[in-house]
C-alpha cells in the first residue's frame, strides 16, 4: 500500500511516500492545477493520498481524486503530534500525515460534494456583505460622533427616514462627502445582497428540507440554508448526538481514574457559524408558545438565560437532525407563520432579473 502525504502551502506543497514502513521524499509541487494534475498523473489507482484541511485543500483533493483511490483531508485541530512538534518541517508534517493514516489514528473531514460547496460559498458571501453592511453604519454613527450628533431617532440610519434626518445635520464639508460616499458603497452592496439572496431563495423554494426546517420559530430562509449548507448529508450523522458534537454544542467533559465525570462548557469545535445562528434561534424560540419555550424557561429558572440559551440550541440540534433524518415538519408549527415566510422567500425568488447560480442542497 502507498499513502502519498502532502504538506499543502500557498505556493507549494511537500510530497512523502509511505510505502512498507518507509518513507520517501517526492519533493515540492508548485501550487497550480497544470502542475498539481501533472503530479496526479505521476500516481497509482491505488494510493491514497492525505492533506491537511487548509482553504485550498477541496480543491486539490478534486484534482487528485479521479487518480487516486482515495483522497483523505485531516483535521488539522485533532493532528496534535503536528501542531505541537518540536522539531517541525514541512518533509516531517508531510511524512507524519502519511503514517498517521497508515496507522488509523488520523482524524478525518468530510468532503463535501460540490453544490453543497457552492451553497457554503454562497451563503459565505452573504455573510461578508452583511457585516460590510454593518460596518459602514458604524463609520458614520462614528462620524456623527465625533462632531457632537445625537443618535438617530430612527430605528435604520440608512433607510428613508434615517437619510433624511442625516442630511438636515450639519458636518463640515469633508465628512459629508465621506458619509455620501459609504452611502453610496451601503447602498451597491445592498444591489449584491439582493442578487445573492435572489440565488438562495430559488435554492430554498427547490429543496423540501429547507422549508421543512423553515416550520420551526426562529429559522428563516437564511438561518435555513446555513444549517443545511454546514451539516450537508444528513445520512453521515447516525445520531442525534454527532450532529450535536458537529456543531460543538456538547458540553465538555473530564474524567480520569474511578473519580467523577465533570461536565464544563460547550467544546465549541465545528462549525462556529452555524452554532452561533442556532443560538440566535433559541433566543427566538423562548419568545413562541411551544414545547421550546417552556424548556428554556424551565433551564433558566435554574441555570439562568445564557447556559438555557445554550441547551436549547442543542435541542434545536436534535430536532433538526429528526427533521432531517425522518422527514416531516415540526409538530408545533404555526401555519400562518410558515405561509408568510414561504411566501417572503418567493418573494425574494423573483427579485431582479440576471443569471442566476443554481444551488441545490
Amino acid at each position: 500500500m502507498r499513502i502519498i502525504g502532502l504538506d499543502i502551502h500557498r505556493a507549494f506543497a511537500e510530497a512523502v511516500l509511505w510505502q512498507d514502513g518507509k518513507l520517501k521524499r517526492l519533493g515540492r509541487i508548485d501550487m497550480r492545477r497544470d502542475r498539481l494534475e501533472a503530479f496526479a498523473a505521476t500516481l497509482h489507482q491505488d494510493d491514497s493520498v492525505v492533506v491537511e484541511a487548509t482553504g485550498n485543500a477541496a480543491s486539490v483533493a478534486a484534482v487528485i481524486s479521479p487518480h487516486v483511490k482515495r483522497v483523505v483531508i485531516g483535521n488539522p485541530m485533532q493532528v496534535r503530534v503536528i501542531a505541537h512538534a518540536k522539531i517541525k518541517t514541512d518533509t516531517i508534517d508531510a511524512g507524519v500525515l502519511a503514517q498517521l493514516y497508515a496507522s488509523g489514528f488520523l482524524p478525518e473531514v468530510w468532503i463535501p460534494d460540490e453544490p453543497t460547496q457552492a451553497l457554503r460559498r454562497q451563503v459565505t458571501r452573504r455573510n461578508q456583505i452583511v457585516r460590510q453592511r454593518s460596518r459602514l453604519k458604524n463609520i458614520i454613527q462614528s462620524i456623527l460622533h465625533a462632531h457632537l450628533i445625537p443618535a438617530c431617532p430612527h430605528q435604520d440610519l440608512c433607510g428613508p427616514k434615517g437619510r433624511s434626518w442625516l442630511s438636515e445635520q450639519v458636518l463640515p464639508d469633508d465628512e459629508r462627502y465621506a458619509v455620501e460616499r459609504h452611502l453610496r458603497e451601503f447602498d451597491r452592496l445592498g444591489d449584491d445582497l439582493q442578487v445573492i439572496e435572489r440565488d438562495l431563495a430559488r435554492s430554498a423554494l427547490a429543496d423540501e428540507s429547507v422549508a421543512r426546517l423553515m416550520t420551526i420559530p426562529g429559522v428563516d430562509m437564511v438561518v435555513a440554508l446555513a444549517l443545511a449548507a454546514a451539516i450537508g448529508d444528513i445520512q453521515r450523522f447516525e445520531a442525534p448526538q454527532k450532529l450535536v458534537s458537529y456543531l460543538g454544542l456538547n458540553p465538555s467533559v473530564r474524567q480520569s481514574g474511578p473519580g467523577p465525570a465533570y461536565h464544563g462548557r460547550i467544546t465549541k469545535q465545528g462549525r462556529g457559524h452555524a452554532r452561533g445562528m442556532l443560538v440566535e434561534v433559541a433566543w427566538a424560540a423562548a419568545r413562541a408558545p411551544g414545547p421550546l419555550r417552556a424548556f428554556f424557561l424551565r433551564v433558566r429558572s435554574r441555570r439562568g438565560q445564557h447556559v438555557a440559551a445554550v441547551a436549547t440550541a442543542r435541542k434545536l440540534a436534535v430536532l433538526i437532525w429528526h427533521l432531517l433524518r425522518k422527514g416531516g415538519s415540526y409538530l408545533w408549527a404555526r401555519p400562518a407563520l410558515h405561509a408568510r415566510k414561504m411566501r417572503d422567500l418567493e418573494l425574494k425568488g423573483k427579485r431582479c432579473s440576471g443569471p442566476t447560480l443554481r444551488l441545490h442542497v
